[in-house]
């Protein structure tokens, strides 16, 4: 898979690391002279150009990639980054990083970002989910679909300890995606028991958040 990213900084960069080490093809592109830094991710391609230039995204072939990631920054340049690539070379998945949360509602499907990714929201909700136990935390929005992907640590005395997945009454929009139990990731099969301290995760649309909440937190025995 071939993937371009606007921004050589350390965000960038370490993205980028990931990407090649799974053995994808990666092209970063920055128009600062410092970000260069070819020998930092020596297996990379490297433009020094303006992402938000439509003659520097030709350049980089953006209409041959497969997905592209504004990761500077800068929120104005990830926009500009996003809608060229999503409008002008028909890019088919565009991840936009959020680095202001006030800039967060702007970044969706009309400015052709698919996946925004909000490092403060993120740190925030990881710290929530460290101290939290039963209350459903926000980890990643899906601008496509108006969904989220969203955590939920069940509590031992919750009425849906001991239930097979395939028993539960799910609410419409919401799919159970993985349970993490004591370190090892499950991929849930409708067999599986659900236990307390599981941490499940789901993909469910927003306004099944609430719903979604209180079938999680339910109290055994609770009148």
């Amino acid at each position: 898979m071939r993937v371009a990213i606007a921004g050589a900084g350390a965000v960038g960069r370490s993205i980028a690391g990931e990407l090649l080490e799974n053995g994808h093809e990666v092209l970063l592109i920055d128009k600062n002279p410092n970000s260069i830094s070819v020998e930092r991710v020596p297996m990379a391609e490297w433009l020094l150009a303006d992402a938000c230039e439509i003659t520097s995204l030709d350049e980089a072939a953006l209409q041959r990639c497969h997905v592209v990631i504004a990761a500077t920054g800068d929120d104005k340049v990830n926009l500009v980054v996003s809608l060229l690539a999503k409008t002008e070379y028909a890019v088919p998945r565009v991840v936009a990083r959020v680095n202001n949360p006030k800039n967060e509602w702007l970044f969706n499907e009309s400015w052709g970002v698919d996946v925004a990714v909000s490092t403060p929201r993120l740190m925030s909700a990881l710290v929530e989910e460290a101290v939290s136990v039963g209350d459903l935390v926000r980890l990643m929005r899906f601008s496509q679909g108006n969904a989220n992907l969203v955590e939920l640590t069940l509590a031992s005395d919750t009425e849906l300890v001991g239930t097979r997945v395939g028993d539960v009454a799910w609410p419409q929009d919401t799919a159970l995606v993985t349970i993490i139990r004591e370190g090892r990731v499950l991929v849930p099969g409708k067999d599986d028991t659900l236990e307390g301290g599981d941490e499940l995760l789901f993909v469910a649309a927003q306004e099944r958040e609430e719903e979604l909440e209180e079938l999680l937190s339910a109290i055994s025995g609770a009148q």
